[in-house]
């Protein structure tokens, strides 16, 4: 990523806003050596982290039961008595 000072960047703006929008290359414009702005094609997407949904599918098994499983327990726990 090219880095250009406040004043090359006025002085170029149409050139290097072409090179952008061509190549995709996003530059940064800077004052005084420190980094201020950073300028990127407005359709470009970030890119996207992978989905994560159904990546153990197959490798986990859940019990028929499991939305009853420890009732019992846990009724004690909370009201003091079995079920």
């Amino acid at each position: 990523m090219q880095i250009y000072n406040m004043h090359d960047a006025k002085t170029n703006l149409s050139r290097l806003i072409e090179e952008t929008v061509s190549g995709g290359e996003p530059f940064v414009i800077a004052k005084a050596g420190k980094p201020l702005v950073k300028v990127v094609r407005i359709d470009v997407e970030a890119e996207k982290p992978p989905r994560r949904i159904g990546f153990m599918k197959g490798q986990i098994k859940i019990p028929a039961d499991f939305d009853t499983m420890g009732a019992d327990e846990i009724s004690e726990m909370f009201e003091g008595k079995a079920k």
